[in-house]
């Protein structure tokens, strides 16, 4: 099993970084890998067990269903249902915490997967840059820089 694991410092407060990516659809308007994004059988963004259906600007197709969502701990979790990618078992997690002394969002996102044989590293290396890092620029860029 695979394990992706990054974070970063967005320059903007908690509640508007959880404001831009709470909604499990959202994706569609910050990633820029996102072509088109709903979310099936007319559920909110944010219902637990609601499943987002998207494409990739690359013609992917993904199933996503969210499993866990905290307003809380600003954190949710999601889990890959079908996928033109060959991630498998591909669950993540994403989770922001407010920097201390400073008007700024500590945001970490980590996943764990399986992949066809001879396809970790390039597969890892997708998510890491391709999804996770891109969302983070995106994100930021979008709220006004970051670190």
């Amino acid at each position: 099993m695979i394990q992706v694991d990054t974070s970063t410092i967005i320059d903007a407060t908690l509640p508007e970084v959880w404001n831009l990516i709470r909604d499990f659809n959202s994706h569609a308007d910050w990633h820029p890998a996102v072509e088109a994004s709903h979310i099936e059988e007319g559920r909110a963004g944010d219902a637990i067990g609601a499943v987002r259906s998207f494409r990739l600007t690359t013609g992917e197709a993904l199933r996503e269903r969210l499993v866990a969502l905290s307003d809380a701990d600003h954190s949710f979790s999601y889990r890959i249902l079908t996928s033109d990618v060959p991630l498998l078992n591909y669950t993540a997690h994403v989770e922001l915490r407010p920097v201390t002394a400073s008007a700024r969002t500590y945001w970490r996102w980590w996943s764990r997967f399986d992949t066809p044989a001879g396809q970790e590293a390039a597969l890892a290396e997708t998510v890491r840059e391709g999804v996770y890092h891109a969302g983070f620029d995106a994100v930021s860029s979008r709220l006004g820089g970051g670190v």
